[in-house]
């Protein structure tokens, strides 16, 4: 069923193509209805428009919360005109069929993200009349067209053109949905602000938390074959993160891929100097910076660990040059991540078909600063580890303090190990991962497989933990690798024990008083 559209009520928020809408709605013999600045611009732009208080013969008021809640609005809205008792109402009433909404909202979550906004200024941008028609013309999307987005303006009138001036059922409902989905972020944005600021003092969490995300892509499966999967993006987010990537080349990504190349990237962007990471079920088996170029830290992050690397994530902090693609090529690759690549570099990867070449440009941006994990039945959220820390602050507790050599091969691996999964331990120079120790039940096994699994020597490196050590043996068998100096947070109560063994030893420990797990 088409549905003809003759009468329209315009008014928005975001007047982003409204104009040029309305004129071409207009072209169809429409009347279009209006309110405050929409219709004043309207109007001066050369369209015909109806105030709405003219329409309803009730004026605007109270600082225009009150101007379209009105029965000859949202009956003229909500009547099914395919029954007799509705039409016999509309007619006793005075009151015209709408055809379509065209509205967008008060810019509430703009409102409250503003620094400095004040719970008044959040409640006058709480939009009450928008939300209301949006949802009864969603409700009657077999008769109503309703548009919240100005991009779905082209295609709205490309139909009408094909049509002769009327919207399909099939195009209603899709419109319809999205309106919903519109009206349920509002609604959530404003419970998830004011639901802070409940009596008692301001809460960093709300009561309830509820939050919206996009589908970007069908994924061909999750974790594993047989489980079903999908990705969403946050809504609204613009910071350089796997999800506004641009994937420039390669097949589509897998499940697994976009876990790995989130750990990736996540890390490589923490450094400042040009940074190599790669990575391998979520941990890095390679990573190393340089002064001189980026593909001198490839070389070194490759050497941490080759075998490993093969089938691996590499994410940079900078732009992919031509000499760092020609190593990459070398080997395989499942996902390559980088600011950007140059034409040099595309040309030299394009000959690995199926190798994924991600880009995401370093800039500023904005994004819910949170982690959130599901578990059965609920939902942990927490904000993001991402401390600024200056490691000659620490406290030294040993009789020998690090030398500067050492402190900046500290300060690499305090940068790396919050990268890896508890209980971790890695071993560092001052611009080189040389051994990792993952995901173990207990500190000292991670101790044995970092030093275990270095594939470069471990003599004159430096240990990072991201817990205390809560015996000594792990401080012995590090020292028996080699290892010179040891960063931790300390807090331990058997604490005295690990830094009587590093006195023992010689090697120098710092205490930072942060732990950074990372379950």
């Amino acid at each position: 069923m088409e549905n003809r559209i003759k009468r329209v009520l315009i008014s928005v928020t975001d007047k982003k193509g409204v104009i040029d809408f309305a004129k071409d709605l207009q072209t169809f013999g429409v009347e279009i209805l209006s309110t405050g600045g929409t219709a004043a611009q309207l109007r001066d732009s050369g369209v015909a428009v109806t105030d709405v208080s003219d329409y309803t013969g009730f004026p605007e008021m109270m600082d225009g919360r009150l101007k379209t809640l009105h029965p000859k609005i949202h009956g003229g809205i909500l009547a099914l005109r395919d029954k007799e008792e509705h039409r016999k109402a509309l007619t006793a009433h005075g009151i015209g069929l709408i055809d379509m909404v065209v509205i967008n909202l008060y810019r509430f979550e703009d409102t409250v993200a503003r620094e400095g906004c004040t719970l008044e200024e959040a409640i006058e941008n709480i939009d009450i009349g928008g939300p209301t028609m949006l949802r009864a013309a969603a409700k009657n999307h077999r008769f109503v067209t309703v548009v919240t987005d100005p991009d779905d303006y082209p295609a709205v009138i490309d139909e009408m053109k094909k049509t002769g001036g009327a919207i399909s059922e099939e195009t209603n409902f899709v419109l319809a949905v999205k309106t919903f989905q519109l009206t349920a972020r509002y609604d959530g944005a404003i419970s998830n602000y004011l639901g802070t600021m409940l009596p008692g003092g301001t809460r960093e969490f709300p009561e309830t938390f509820t939050m919206q995300f996009v589908k970007a892509q069908e994924l061909r499966y999750g974790e594993n074959p047989h489980q079903k999967a999908a990705f969403y993006r946050e809504r609204g987010i613009t910071i350089p993160s796997i999800s506004t990537a641009r994937q420039i080349q390669g097949k589509e990504l897998s499940y697994n891929n976009i876990m790995d190349s989130d750990a990736a990237w996540l890390m490589a962007s923490d450094f400042n100097l040009p940074t190599a990471v790669i990575m391998k079920h979520s941990n890095p088996c390679g990573s190393a910076t340089s002064e001189s170029s980026l593909v001198d830290a490839y070389r070194k992050a490759l050497e941490t660990d080759p075998v490993s690397a093969f089938g691996g994530i590499v994410a940079f902090n900078r732009p992919v040059d031509k000499g760092t693609a020609e190593e990459l090529a070398k080997i395989f690759l499942e996902v390559i991540i980088a600011p950007g690549f140059d034409d040099d570099a595309l040309t030299v990867l394009e000959t690995k078909k199926n190798l994924r070449l991600l880009e995401i440009p370093l800039k500023e941006g904005t994004a819910a600063d949170y982690d959130y994990r599901r578990i059965a039945g609920g939902l942990l959220i927490q904000e993001r580890d991402k401390i600024e820390e200056d490691i000659r602050n620490t406290e030294v507790v040993t009789k020998r303090a690090p030398t500067g050599d050492e402190y900046q091969a500290l300060a690499f691996a305090w940068h790396v190990v919050k990268h890896v999964k508890s209980n971790a331990i890695v071993l560092a120079t001052k611009d080189q991962l040389v051994g990792v120790g993952a995901g173990q039940m207990s500190r000292v096994d991670s101790v044995r497989i970092a030093t275990m699994k270095a594939n470069l020597p471990t003599k004159g490196t430096v240990l990072a933990s991201d817990a205390f050590f809560p015996f000594r043996d792990g401080v012995d068998m590090a020292a028996e690798a080699g290892v010179t100096a040891i960063i931790q947070p300390g807090g331990s109560i058997r604490g005295d024990g690990a830094i009587k063994a590093a006195d023992e030893h010689g090697i120098a420990m710092i205490f930072t008083g942060k732990r950074h797990f990372r379950h």
